[in-house]
């Protein structure tokens, strides 16, 4: 768990937030977009996670 979260921390993003998003969607996304759910990519769309 210390690879993901010190990841997220290095592209400042909250690791709770981000972990917490990530669990409750990577069971509905299919394995060609789990890219999408890595965090410097998340970072980039705040008002989509923020809507979500």
């Amino acid at each position: 768990m210390y690879t993901p979260i010190g990841t997220a921390k290095l592209n400042n993003v909250d690791p709770q937030a981000w972990l917490a998003y990530v669990l409750a969607r990577i069971a509905e996304m299919p394995q060609t977009r789990l890219p999408e759910l890595l965090p410097w990519l998340w970072k980039a769309e705040p008002q989509q996670v923020l809507a979500a």
